[in-house]
């Protein structure tokens, strides 16, 4: 009887255990630091997960440093993979998420050095990220298997707080790196709206990210000083489902960098806007496939303006040892 009755409830838990947990986990990190859509639904506390990521990026500045410098002659390309984990906990009474992320790759291009644009590359490991995530307003922690079944966003809004460790790959002799030399983060807070009834296979969600990223400096810059001010961020998606394993997401970020200051010369911070969408399916229980693309709204390369496209793809597998026990004890085993 018990297992007559476990066997329905799994079948509906396990999707979500990828499905409301990290749809690309890797949004502090990618291309100029956007965040998926869907990142921040909630899930089963104590669920565990895994991403792979692909991207390829190309525009006229360094896509993984999220000051946005940028020279309008210059042409980047970026190939660029990435591996985290995280884990969702709860702090206190709310639910909360701690996730590490460490990029590795290439990337190549022109930099301007004494005023002429020269061919520069770097290969090797990017900074790492560290991310703290915590629910400030919405549901309370989802600690066992009925409360993710009754699981609705409705209105949610966490706190975010993202710090990268300058552990990566940096030559002092040239301004284009994988690693930035510096300490910088962001804060932020995600905001999750549910429009209309949650049904799995007609799920809506309007997500707005409003976040501020702040710098150290960078002291040896080809032997010169670089301080950036704040750049202000905030992204928007509009997501859907199509079917219970297969959504979309319109996707919108503006972004307004502070000035930046090299041995005394201040260069006046750009603004930027990036439209694209997102495609998510659910390969089977525990596994979640997403591919997305991105652009400036003017990509025109003879432009004065700064400029920037992203193809990203990534996998993502989960876990929970409640889900897996509970499985085990549906099949027999």
């Amino acid at each position: 009887m018990f297992m007559n009755t476990l066997a329905p409830l799994i079948g509906k838990i396990r999707p979500w255990i990828v499905v409301a947990v990290v749809f690309g986990m890797f949004g502090s990190m990618a291309a100029n630091a956007q965040v998926p859509p869907r990142f921040y639904w909630k899930t089963l506390q104590g669920t565990n997960a895994v991403p792979i990521i692909a991207l390829s990026a190309s525009g006229n500045t360094n896509p993984l440093d999220p000051a946005y410098r940028f020279d309008p002659s210059a042409s980047i390309d970026a190939n660029v993979a990435i591996a985290g984990f995280a884990k969702m906990m709860p702090f206190g009474k709310k639910a909360g998420m701690l996730a590490i992320l460490m990029p590795m790759g290439s990337i190549e291009g022109d930099a301007n050095v004494g005023g002429l644009l020269t061919r520069q590359s770097s290969s090797g490991f990017g900074d790492p990220m560290i991310e703290f995530n915590m629910n400030l307003i919405g549901p309370p922690p989802i600690m066992n298997l009925p409360d993710m079944l009754r699981y609705e966003p409705g209105f949610s809004m966490d706190l975010v707080v993202d710090l990268a460790i300058p552990l990566g790959q940096y030559d002092n002799n040239q301004s284009l790196n994988l690693g930035q030399n510096r300490w910088y983060g962001r804060i932020g807070t995600p905001i999750v709206w549910q429009l209309g009834p949650w049904i799995p296979d007609r799920r809506t969600t309007l997500e707005i990210f409003p976040s501020f990223w702040l710098f150290g400096d960078n002291d040896d810059l080809v032997g010169e000083t670089l301080e950036s001010d704040p750049t202000f961020e905030i992204e928007t998606h509009l997501t859907r489902n199509f079917t219970s394993n297969f959504w979309g997401s319109l996707d919108a970020t503006y972004s307004s960098s502070g000035d930046t200051t090299i041995a005394g010369t201040t260069t006046s911070g750009s603004d930027m806007t990036l439209v694209g969408f997102t495609l998510g399916y659910q390969l089977n229980d525990s596994t979640q496939l997403t591919f997305g693309y991105k652009s400036t709204l003017n990509n025109d390369t003879a432009s004065d303006d700064l400029h920037m496209s992203v193809f990203m793809i990534s996998l993502t597998t989960g876990w929970h040892r409640l889900i897996e026990g509970a499985n085990r004890l549906s099949s027999g085993e």
